[in-house]
């Protein structure tokens, strides 16, 4: 680890050296009318006008001291620089690591492991005895609460990626920037121009992952142990039913391809470029 800290301290010294232009230029501006005696002044401030390998030599004698120096622009030190912008980056980061996790962990290792530690080690949700809507509708949610959490990870984290991709195509069209040229403010250019135009691919996505919820219902039900189609689906297999069996699949195949159409009718609202025959 040492050798390659060493070697990426020098890589990133001189690649940082070899783009045109330093801190000075950058300061005065192309405009700017500034005597020669003054940019070497600024240069000897900067430390500049010294051979690279002694500015190198500099910076590692203040990284070997734990100082990560002083930003020339702000005044401030690196270290409050980064410590100010850490909090943003770490919670962008866990957001994405929690749509990692959903797109990676079974649903049956992930309902398994919800009641392992909300029920049997924080004692936070009562064990599953079903209770109906109609019953007790607080308690019908409290029992409802671990398999949706459980059903829902998986989906929305394929969501939110495929928007974050999708947005990130989005932006950097030219009728963006030129909604951002005129003037709109950054919610308006993001919510009327971008996200619009984002969401038929996202849509498409949450449409397939209703499919899959309903699939999915079959092992969350099973561990959950509840009254759902999906249970109702592996008891007739288990027993097999051929009767119910069928008719259960074919009911949720049904309601996949309603909601496909529904999908499908949606394009024409979200893009005025698609029109349906009549």
């Amino acid at each position: 680890m040492g050798l390659t800290l060493l070697g990426l301290t020098f890589l990133i010294f001189l690649m940082l050296r070899l783009i045109p232009g330093t801190v000075v230029e950058q300061m005065i501006g192309a405009d700017a009318v500034v005597s020669p005696a003054m940019v070497a002044e600024l240069k000897r401030f900067f430390g500049l006008d010294q051979p690279w390998y002694v500015q190198y030599g500099r910076w590692l004698g203040q990284l070997a001291q734990g100082d990560l120096g002083t930003s020339w622009r702000t005044g401030k030190p690196v270290v409050a620089l980064i410590l100010e912008r850490l909090p943003v980056t770490l919670e962008l980061t866990l957001t994405r690591v929690g749509t990692l996790l959903g797109l990676s962990v079974p649903v049956f290792w992930q309902g398994t492991m919800l009641i392992l530690f909300f029920s049997l080690y924080l004692r936070w949700m009562p064990p599953v005895v079903w209770v109906d809507f109609s019953a007790d509708w607080r308690r019908n949610l409290t029992i409802m609460l671990l398999p949706a959490l459980c059903l829902g990870t998986a989906s929305a984290a394929n969501v939110a990626r495929t928007t974050r991709s999708c947005m990130l195509d989005v932006l950097g069209s030219e009728y963006v920037r030129t909604a951002a040229a005129k003037g709109l403010t950054g919610r308006v250019v993001v919510l009327k121009h971008a996200l619009r135009n984002a969401l038929i691919p996202v849509v498409t996505v949450a449409g397939l992952q209703i499919g899959i919820l309903l699939g999915g219902t079959v092992v969350v039900e099973e561990v959950f142990t509840l009254p759902g189609i999906g249970r109702l689906v592996l008891w007739s297999i288990y027993q097999r039913d051929y009767p119910l069996t069928q008719s259960t699949i074919l009911f949720i195949a049904v309601l996949f391809m309603a909601i496909n159409l529904a999908v499908d009718l949606l394009y024409g609202y979200l893009d005025p470029r698609i029109r349906y025959g009549r």
